[in-house]
């Protein structure tokens, strides 16, 4: 598919399967997020993969812990892929997805979050291509924030000046696929 064809097809998703996605895909999907453009060319983001579900959901479950619902700008996101904001009975931020990544960068680089997030969107398109649903989620910092929390990243050798910027929710839609959405006019100019 062309590229801007794909980036229009690619919806983010909040329900899933339970069929896991394939080793060699996700590390497709790894390998996408470890090639993207990053501030410097320092290649600081970390990437920490996790294909196990039940993993997966007590992570997720810290991930809402600390939702925040006063610092929202709005209070809809969708009917047919519903997230935190529309459904308060959810109680993963990871939407049941079987596998979920990890993208840590530097706590004191300027540009860590940026670098985070290019990151996780490389990976996005990534998984569109090879016929993967997927969801960037926030909250990554706040998640980690407690003992379990703590004893993973040492466990799985999180360098210690890192933290957690966002997460990268992996796996097949469940129901029918969301159609591509008209793109809000008035949005952008061209100025010559």
């Amino acid at each position: 598919m062309e590229l801007l064809a794909l980036m229009k097809h690619r919806r983010s998703i909040r329900r899933y399967q339970s069929q896991q996605i394939e080793r060699a895909a996700l590390q497709k999907i790894v390998d996408a997020g470890l090639c993207v453009p990053n501030a410097g060319g320092g290649q600081r983001t970390f990437i920490c993969a996790i294909r196990n579900r039940d993993l997966c959901e007590r992570i997720g479950t810290l991930n809402l812990a600390r939702f925040d619902r006063s610092r929202l700008m709005g209070s809809y996101v969708s009917r047919t892929q519903p997230s935190v904001i529309d459904d308060p009975s959810i109680k993963s931020g990871f939407y049941g997805a079987p596998t979920v990544c990890a993208v840590f960068s530097p706590r004191d680089f300027l540009y860590a979050i940026p670098d985070a997030f290019c990151c996780a969107e490389n990976m996005v398109l990534e998984a569109a291509e090879l016929g993967i649903s997927s969801c960037i989620i926030a909250r990554g910092e706040e998640t980690f924030d407690s003992e379990f929390g703590a004893k993973l990243l040492e466990d799985w050798h999180v360098p210690q000046n890192y933290a957690a910027r966002c997460f990268v929710a992996l796996g097949y839609c469940k129901g029918s696929y969301p159609q591509e959405k008209a793109i809000k006019p008035g949005r952008y100019m061209i100025i010559e």
